[in-house]
């Protein structure tokens, strides 16, 4: 393209079973990596197909943390987005909703959008006592519908953080893996599925209002924008926060 505006949407997954079902944990075989409750996914798919109506632009390639709530919510919003029928009476992918891959580059996994690996973010009695979060990649990639993962994309972050990350360390991890995975891809549409803290940084980071993000609902997610011009090489202008939804914010 000559001209144009890059995108790039970081969300929120949707509603964690841990946070309904408080008895879940004692039984968990991991109980730091909760998966949603059904009205999850409702609301994952909802916003896929709020995406599809609303957003005013494509959506080319998905990013995700490795974490089963961000995996089955990044499912959900593919299966919205990637929908051949009209799903105006389907609430989930569970409806039986048919897809076409190839309405989306890839979907890839990404360690860089993982929670913040401390106790303020994860409840220490639900913490892997050997700080060990174990995750396969392959059982990450199994949650997508078929034909929609690419398992060749190389991952900005090979690794997780350590345990017991900073705050501060976290929130410039989030920042930064924003600017690598968009310079990366500076020509496509970026949905970049995370978690709460993940996206207060993607909003404090990109306006010129000195704001505090005070709540960030789940689904709740921005949209970034920046001025992309192609003229035998890429020239990309600085992002711009563009809207938020379901994110409450206050002055500093």
């Amino acid at each position: 393209m000559d001209s144009g505006h890059q995108h790039v949407v970081v969300m929120r997954h949707g509603d964690r079973i841990d946070n309904f079902e408080p008895l879940w944990t004692e039984k968990a075989a991991r109980p730091w990596d909760p998966p949603l409750i059904f009205d999850g996914k409702v609301r994952a798919f909802c916003t896929g197909k709020k995406f599809n109506n609303s957003l005013g632009f494509p959506i080319h390639r998905v990013f995700v943390s490795p974490f089963l709530r961000c995996l089955q919510t990044a499912s959900e919003v593919v299966h919205a987005l990637c929908a051949v029928d009209d799903c105006v009476n389907r609430m989930s992918s569970a409806d039986g909703v048919n897809i076409d891959p190839s309405k989306l580059k890839v979907v890839s996994v990404e360690y860089g959008l993982c929670e913040m690996l401390n106790l303020q973010a994860i409840r220490a009695e639900s913490a892997p006592k050997d700080g060990n979060f174990a995750f396969s990649i392959s059982e990450c990639e199994a949650v997508f519908p078929e034909g929609t993962v690419d398992s060749s994309v190389e991952r900005v972050y090979q690794e997780l953080p350590k345990w017991e990350e900073s705050i501060e360390g976290a929130r410039d991890r989030y920042e930064n893996i924003i600017k690598i995975l968009a310079d990366k891809y500076p020509t496509e549409n970026l949905l970049l599925v995370t978690h709460g803290e993940g996206v207060g940084v993607s909003v404090t980071a990109h306006t010129p209002d000195h704001v505090m993000v005070i709540e960030v609902e789940y689904c709740g997610y921005s949209v970034l924008r920046r001025t992309i011009k192609d003229n035998k090489s890429v020239t990309a202008g600085e992002f711009k926060l563009c809207s938020q939804t379901g994110i409450l914010t206050m002055p500093t």
